[in-house]
């Protein structure tokens, strides 16, 4: 007769999927589709008041920006807008761009990075440069996030990116700015884990990047283009990882060994969209309801309502 499973197996397991659900209490996600029919159909999937990143992709203006803004804070989101600094013109086109995101969005909080291109093509060459206008302060935008990049970046020298860090750091002190850090997305826990020890000593939350479920080519191509070349051989490294990523890439294999061994300055996890952002809200809502079996491969397997 076969034994049915201990009750101690039964609650590690129930354990276990009350601390995943745990770390994505409170996740922010990443808008990368044009489609504003994307965002009212979030309604009901995530929670009211969820931060919602808005991508800054070339092509794509402010004012654009600031439209999907109020439709993200109609839908009850908060907005959290991209600023590239190479994309802005000048002191007058960003304090346009943030008047009109605080004063039509009720924007308070942003992404603030320099931009991957390679020349500036207005007056600012820096993330820095922008926080040093004062503009930010001046229109109540008092979070602010920067980028990290645990796997390194793929053009700037990683003590080049602590000098950056520890000098946005100490401006944010000086000017009363709440400082967070948004993570490059991975695949694989490992570099996430060393790169946030090393980061204990600067103080900052950070929010682990990962990438939201999608089709393992799209994965592949998003993660060629960032620069995370470690978590790619990793996973190409992986024959059963591949096998099941071929139909649905998802990242519940990372996402669940970092529930079990997270710490601070890790505070929570951000998902890059690229297989959408209902796919993803529809995928975050399953999981934080408890909709989860765990796998022998060490992630999980998102079940029906």
């Amino acid at each position: 007769m076969e034994r049915a499973a201990t009750p101690s197996a039964s609650s590690a397991d129930d354990e276990e999927r009350r601390s995943i659900s745990a770390f994505l209490a409170e996740a922010s996600l990443e808008l990368s589709s044009r489609d504003p029919a994307e965002i009212d159909a979030c309604v009901g999937l995530l929670e009211a008041g969820t931060s919602v990143y808005i991508s800054s992709p070339p092509g794509q203006t402010y004012h654009g920006t600031v439209a999907l803004a109020v439709r993200l804070a109609r839908a009850g989101f908060r907005p959290v807008p991209h600023i590239a600094a190479r994309r802005i013109a000048d002191q007058g086109a960003l304090g346009d761009y943030l008047a009109r995101a605080a004063g039509e969005a009720g924007v308070d909080s942003a992404f603030v990075v320099a931009g991957d291109s390679d020349r500036a093509s207005g007056a600012f060459e820096s993330s820095l440069a922008l926080l040093e206008t004062g503009l930010f302060q001046r229109y109540r935008i008092g979070r602010i996030g920067v980028a990290g990049y645990p796997e390194g970046h793929p053009r700037i020298a990683a003590s080049a990116l602590e000098t950056a860090l520890a000098s946005k750091k100490a401006f944010a002190r000086r000017a009363g700015i709440e400082l967070n850090i948004v993570t490059q997305f991975c695949f694989e826990p490992e570099p996430i884990l060393s790169w946030t020890a090393r980061m204990k000593g600067h103080g900052l939350p950070v929010r682990v990047g990962l990438a939201g479920p999608a089709s393992l080519p799209r994965l592949l191509r998003f993660a060629a283009l960032c620069g995370v070349g470690n978590s790619v051989r990793a996973l190409k490294a992986r024959p059963r990882a591949i096998t099941r990523l071929m139909v649905e890439a998802g990242p519940e294999v990372a996402l669940r060994d970092l529930s079990r061994r997270a710490e601070p300055p890790i505070a929570g996890a951000h998902f890059f969209c690229f297989g959408g952002l209902v796919r993803t809200a529809r995928w975050l809502r399953a999981v934080r309801d408890g909709r989860i079996e765990l796998t022998e491969d060490g992630g999980f397997r998102v079940g029906a309502a």
